[in-house]
């Protein structure tokens, strides 16, 4: 809807790798941008930072031209295959013995906050009549990770540029505004500083949002909230397996109902037509890493480096997928986008918060 669609798959034929790399260039220059506004500006993401930079240049009338031009294809590329390295380095944070030691009932409070607030804003963007991939896709990053979980998801259900670049800014715009609404809320709602880590671990979307909610309440507070996340973002897997199996299932028996992801374009030699994967490499790549982080056997300074590698990495892929972002199109047509991801949103964080209250 709106966004600039750009040829798929850059870099895949013979001179690719040179038209890709004007756009590279700039999404590096976007990734040091938000680098500085970060450093700058702590308290905004630099994940947050990189998408609005990346908006910035497909609308600002210098770069436009060539964001939309000769850099399109780099920045494609960026948008996919660097979102794909960055959720493989995601792993690398997830502890599994660490997330199993917050307790059955919190992990029953998140799987439960998980599947309302994924299988509640499918049917309702279904119901809304949202075209394409766009409710799977928002459902997804607002119920595990944010635009990783996106990113991840678009991989298995061969989702347009455009479906993607929506998704990311409903789930950027929410999660930000999550900064700076949720703190306001924790002394009316009467929430200690656990209670409060577990509800914005719970309900907050992308790892850096937060971070920058929770550490508002404090050390114990940012504590809670990293773990809670990190279980959520262990179930990116097990959910993109699922919508692969589904996909592959209908692909399997030409069967006319879609499964929760949507009114495809028929199969027309370009899109829709392939076998889907159970489960995308890059995804067993996420599995196998977050199992050897587990292990014990890595030091911190490996860890702190693929983290750090793990953020410019995604923040490079945000640049290309803000790049894709058309607002004018977004602004006359994306009113019900717009009105599922603030009701998606009130969703998870009433599920999340009756959870904290029942679980703690």
């Amino acid at each position: 809807m709106g966004a600039a669609a750009a040829p798929r798959g850059p870099g895949r034929r013979p001179g690719g790798v040179r038209a890709a790399v004007p756009g590279l260039a700039v999404a590096a220059a976007g990734v040091a941008s938000a680098w500085a506004v970060h450093r700058v500006l702590p308290a905004v993401p630099m994940l947050t930072a990189a998408i609005v930079i990346g908006v910035a240049a497909a609308h600002l009338p210098g770069p436009r031209a060539v964001v939309r031009g000769v850099a399109r294809p780099g920045l494609t590329l960026a948008g996919k295959r660097f979102m794909r390295a960055g959720v493989v380095l995601l792993g690398l944070a997830v502890g599994l013995d660490d997330v199993a030691g917050l307790g059955w009932e919190t992990v029953a409070m998140v799987l439960c906050t998980v599947a309302a607030t994924f299988g509640g804003t499918v049917w309702l963007g279904r119901r809304m009549g949202l075209p394409g991939d766009q409710p799977l896709l928002i459902a997804t990053g607002y119920s595990i990770c944010g635009a990783s979980a996106i990113g991840a998801m678009s991989d298995v259900s061969d989702s347009e540029e455009e479906d993607v670049a929506t998704a990311v800014a409903m789930v950027t715009l929410c999660g930000t505004l999550a900064i700076v609404v949720l703190p306001l809320l924790r002394e009316p709602l009467g929430l200690d500083a656990v209670q409060f880590g577990r509800w914005v671990g719970a309900g907050v979307h992308d790892v850096g949002q937060v971070v920058a909610t929770a550490q508002t309440a404090g050390p114990t507070a940012l504590r809670e909230a990293v773990l809670v996340k990190l279980m959520r973002v262990a179930m990116l897997a097990p959910l993109v397996a699922a919508v692969g199996l589904s996909l592959r299932r209908r692909n399997r028996t030409g069967n006319a109902a879609h499964p929760p992801g949507a009114d495809r374009t028929p199969p027309d030699g370009t899109r829709g037509g392939g076998r889907a994967p159970v489960l995308p490499l890059f995804v067993a790549g996420f599995l196998a890493m977050s199992a050897l982080r587990s292990t014990g056997l890595l030091p911190p300074s490996v860890l702190t480096t693929a983290h750090r590698g793990q953020e410019l990495l995604l923040a490079a892929a945000l640049v290309g997928l803000g790049s894709a972002v058309h607002l004018p199109s977004l602004v006359r047509d994306g009113g019900r986008v717009l009105l599922l991801g603030l009701c998606s949103w009130v969703v998870i964080a009433g599920v999340s918060y009756g959870g904290v209250l029942l679980t703690t």
